[in-house]
């Protein structure tokens, strides 16, 4: 189906780009495009692939001309950019909202100018019940998403979400942090030990969005049911696997986090559609004629609950150890150690 196709992925040199053009390289796009601000890195994707059906394009999602041009020709966007690190985006919140949510207009306005077919927006679980400017920024941009479906009429153009939670080994995220503590012999630092978080690969969250990718009409926002573990299962796990001694150090938490994180909140998984190993989000598709919705209402919401990294699967060491071994940087440096021992 991708004969003759044009991907774009914005943000294309982050984990998430580098993770799909993992995946698709070999496949039969006859173009994938990177489009990001950062030259050095693309730089470093030019040099491994050495593929000329990946065109790079230095741009900011801000600056729509940018975007225009990136845009113009391509039949699927998979939209990555954010600025997504919580105590930077509580410092500087209008940087979030400059980046998550006008850039992400920007991305979609292009795309429905050009005509591209499919559209992917990436969210987080941040974005739900946010506290924190990120989580806020992202909410506000799966809106926009949201309503941009509402005026497409055409039903040749589709705009969908993902939400996922945490990344496990993506750039800023906490397992790469610890790795780095235990090989420096320093604490483990973590911020409460009951702190849950979802776990996902770089996979899981490809096939996240591949599957929104087939499936997803105007609107709709899907989520991976995934496990979850405490933050202190997780150090525990990680000390294990490097044989370590190092010290759990409890530093307290951050700016702007929580204590678990929700995927589906009450008032989605009311009217959400259980798919086995997702859940699909419908785009809410009443109007401003609101009198046509209150003759009759239901009580749906008060019998469900939300979901949530507290009342998922919880995963202990062992269970978090098998996911762990899962990436390429944890299984190079165990292999590395047994070269050394």
């Amino acid at each position: 189906m991708f004969d003759n196709k044009t991907l774009l992925i914005t943000g294309g040199t982050g984990s998430f780009g580098n993770a799909v053009l993992e995946k698709f390289i070999n496949s039969d796009f006859s173009e994938i495009r990177i489009f990001s601000r950062d030259e050095k890195k693309q730089d470093d994707l030019r040099k491994k692939y050495n593929d000329k059906r990946i065109k790079f394009y230095i741009g900011d999602v801000r600056d729509y001309s940018s975007v225009d041009a990136a845009v113009n020709g391509a039949n699927y966007i998979f939209h990555a950019a954010a600025l997504k690190q919580v105590p930077s985006c509580e410092f500087f919140p209008m940087e979030a909202i400059k980046t998550n949510v006008i850039g992400t207009e920007n991305v979609l306005d292009a795309a429905v100018k050009h005509n591209v077919e499919n559209i992917v927006v990436l969210s987080t679980d941040k974005a739900v019940y946010p506290i924190n400017a990120m989580g806020m920024s992202k909410a506000l941009m799966e809106k926009v998403m949201v309503a941009k479906s509402r005026r497409i009429t055409n039903g040749k153009i589709i705009l969908s979400g993902t939400r996922y939670g945490n990344v496990m080994a993506s750039r800023g995220s906490v397992i790469p942090l610890f790795m780095d503590q235990i090989k420096a012999g320093k604490p483990i630092t973590i911020t409460d030990p009951n702190m849950t978080r979802f776990m996902m690969t770089l996979e899981d969250a490809v096939e996240l969005v591949m599957f929104a990718f087939h499936k997803a009409k105007p609107g709709d926002i899907f989520v991976q049911k995934a496990p979850a573990c405490t933050v202190e299962v997780l150090a525990l796990a990680l000390k294990e696997l490097y044989n370590a001694s190092n010290e759990i150090r409890v530093i307290g938490t951050r700016h702007g986090e929580k204590l678990y994180e929700t995927l589906v909140n009450r008032e989605e998984m009311a009217k959400a559609r259980d798919l086995g190993d997702y859940y699909c989000i419908p785009a809410d598709e009443r109007d401003l004629n609101y009198e046509n919705y209150f003759s009759q209402g239901e009580l749906k919401v008060s019998k469900v609950e939300e979901y949530h990294s507290h009342n998922t699967e919880q995963l202990d060491v062992e269970g978090i150890k098998k996911l762990l071994l899962k990436l390429p940087a944890v299984r190079a440096d165990l292999k590395i150690a047994e070269l050394v021992n």
